[in-house]
């Protein structure tokens, strides 16, 4: 078994329980908020993230810290299921449980999750008939698009939904050329 299997199969129950615990407190688009956030301190810090695993500090300090980091900024029981997780010694697995309860709780909202990779960024017009056009494609009735840049593929944009890859960008298009044009 993978390391990463191993994580999503120890994960997967924290992700479920906050995701229930969401769900009977009638808070469930207040956590999701919550982690997104969380996620995107955690994805910009490398500091913290090192912190956080290091099995050398004290599970007294790691708390301090996220104390004073969320204490303002995330409802109480997210701050208490993070502090249980640092607890548990389960606060490495912290970036795999919000994917996992991400994943959950947008299953549970019917939401698609389109993965958009991009040269520039879209204007809010551009971003809202993209929303519209994969709701066509996908039946859906709520559409999360998570932009990402890069500059390599010139003009144009890649969308993933699931496993399903949509690719309109310059450069897979120059790249499909060149396999053609290879091939012969």
């Amino acid at each position: 078994m993978s390391t990463q299997n191993l994580a999503l199969k120890v994960a997967t129950p924290y992700a479920e329980a906050l995701l229930e615990l969401a769900k009977d407190m009638n808070i469930l688009s207040v956590v999701t908020k919550d982690l997104s956030l969380v996620s995107n301190i955690l994805s910009d810090s490398n500091d913290l993230q090192t912190y956080l695993s290091n099995p050398l500090i004290s599970i007294s300090n790691k708390k301090n810290v996220l104390n004073q980091i969320f204490q303002s900024q995330l409802q109480e029981s997210v701050l208490k299921f993070l502090l249980v997780l640092v607890e548990r010694r389960r606060i490495t697995l912290l970036s795999v449980i919000i994917d996992k309860y991400l994943d959950l709780a947008y299953k549970s909202e019917s939401t698609t999750i389109a993965e958009i990779i991009t040269s520039t960024v879209f204007t809010e017009q551009q971003e809202s008939d993209l929303i519209n056009k994969i709701k066509l494609m996908t039946n859906s009735q709520n559409v999360k698009l998570l932009m990402k840049l890069d500059s390599n593929l010139i003009a144009g944009f890649i969308i993933k939904i699931g496993s399903k890859i949509i690719d309109t960008s310059l450069y897979g298009k120059l790249n499909q050329m060149s396999l053609y044009l290879n091939a012969k």
